[in-house]
């Protein structure tokens, strides 16, 4: 069985938890406190010296990181449901979008950032919380805009079937909601969070449905 080293409130974690629940992988949940450091520690370094999780180790003891290329072997090695489209142009738009989200906001907004905020410039959970929703305000209107008005997007961000933007998506919305970002200016990524929300492989993915929330 696949081990999934991860934290339940990753975003990084819960969008590779959503690819691996859509494709039916079973895989067994290892944990780590992201708050107390756990992934600093000898025994995480050895599986990922950057500290990062979410790692995927394959049964031969393979260690993949990096969640976007994660799911990206996961969908080459398990092909059913497809998270990329099979064409060309639909590849590209599908992976722009998740890179808007994976490449354009979680860098500003990840846990590493808003500890160096508090530690170096003496933010507190308001100042991180401001400096959160700046760079949502910067980048999600680009990414509403798009899904608004682009003619791929359909229940999901392409098409009729989740994709790997989804997985970004979902995942982005997810921790949105910790630092109180409001969403009324964004209906159609709301739209698509609420649709992808109802499914069990996304749902199951969601940060309170592990079992290491607290």
């Amino acid at each position: 069985m696949l081990t999934l080293h991860n934290y339940f409130r990753s975003s990084t974690s819960t969008r590779l938890r959503c690819a691996l629940n859509l494709k039916g992988i079973r895989y067994s949940y290892r944990s780590y406190a992201l708050l107390k450091d756990e992934t600093r520690g000898e025994d995480f370094l050895r599986l990922n010296p950057a500290g990062l999780v979410p790692v995927l180790e394959l049964d031969d003891g393979t260690v993949l990181s990096q969640s976007l290329a994660i799911i990206e072997y996961i969908d080459e090695t398990y092909p059913t449901p497809p998270l990329l489209p099979p064409d060309a142009l639909g590849r590209a738009r599908v992976r722009s979008l998740a890179y808007m989200i994976a490449c354009e906001v979680h860098p500003l907004n990840n846990l590493r950032v808003l500890k160096h905020l508090s530690s170096e410039y003496g933010q507190d959970d308001t100042g991180k919380a401001t400096w959160f929703r700046h760079w949502i305000d910067q980048s999600f209107p680009a990414i509403e805009a798009r899904l608004r008005y682009e003619n791929q997007t359909g229940l999901y961000c392409h098409g009729e079937s989740p994709s790997l933007a989804d997985c970004c998506l979902y995942a982005q919305v997810w921790n949105n909601s910790r630092f109180d970002v409001v969403m009324d200016d964004y209906p159609t990524i709301a739209r698509i969070y609420e649709a992808l929300d109802r499914l069990p492989a996304f749902r199951d993915a969601a940060p309170p449905n592990q079992p290491d929330a607290f």
